[in-house]
């Protein structure tokens, strides 16, 4: 990683697109991958930038609408700076392979119950306006993965599946793929996880800083790798 690029000189972000906690109201500023890439591409000394140690991508939201003032989408109460699989915009659980892999840093976790959302998949907007499944870290380290049991419904079901250092590097993957969802953390075996009544919609992955409380949240990125 080079610490005096811009994150897309690092990363291949021409797949994804950038959601902003800047922005007018319910419109959260967006930044499309063609913009993100390469080592002069978009960069925000404030919420998306290189870190100039050691080249992490770094993401930061101050913390909430009310307590910060930060910009939300219109179906959601929480700021973010996260990445949003964009190419494909969407694809089949029922396809044989589809992983996210990313390393990554918690420098501060949100104040909230399972605190910040680091990595996601999403259902295909024109399908749901809810997610698949949220991978959270809450400040002590606790990692849960929320999983998504009725369609169109808030009914995520929390599974604690690990326990990292806050402000120390660890993995996940996330794979959905041949219908099933299954997570690992720092290389552990694949658990797999019930998706209720889900038959498997049209998805998308997500990664970044998804905070959900009210507190400052900063993570850092070292990989961020999708395979289809």
């Amino acid at each position: 990683l080079k610490p005096s690029c811009a994150p897309g000189g690092n990363f291949d972000l021409t797949k994804f697109k950038l959601q902003l906690p800047t922005g007018t109201s319910n419109k959260p500023d967006s930044i499309d991958g063609s913009k993100l890439a390469g080592c002069s591409g978009y960069t925000d000394k404030s919420v998306f930038h290189t870190n100039k140690a050691d080249g992490a991508l770094v993401l930061k939201v101050c913390g909430s609408s009310s307590s910060c003032g930060c910009v939300t989408t219109k179906n959601s109460k929480h700021c973010r700076t996260e990445l949003r699989e964009s190419k494909p915009a969407s694809w089949s659980p029922h396809a044989s392979v589809n992983r996210l892999r990313a390393s990554l840093k918690v420098v501060k976790a949100d104040d909230s119950p399972h605190g910040t959302v680091v990595g996601q998949i999403h259902v295909d907007e024109e399908v749901s306006k809810k997610p698949v499944c949220e991978l959270f870290v809450d400040q002590k380290g606790v990692v849960t993965m929320g999983v998504e049991q009725i369609p169109d419904e808030a009914s995520l079901k929390y599974t604690k599946v690990g326990k990292v250092k806050i402000g120390e590097k660890w993995d996940y993957e996330i794979r959905y793929e041949k219908g099933a969802l299954s997570v690992s953390i720092n290389g552990g075996a694949m658990k797999k996880l019930s998706t209720g009544q889900l038959t498997g919609p049209a998805s998308y992955f997500k990664a970044g800083n998804y905070n959900q409380g009210d507190s400052e949240s900063e993570v850092h990125f070292y990989i961020i790798d999708i395979q289809h």
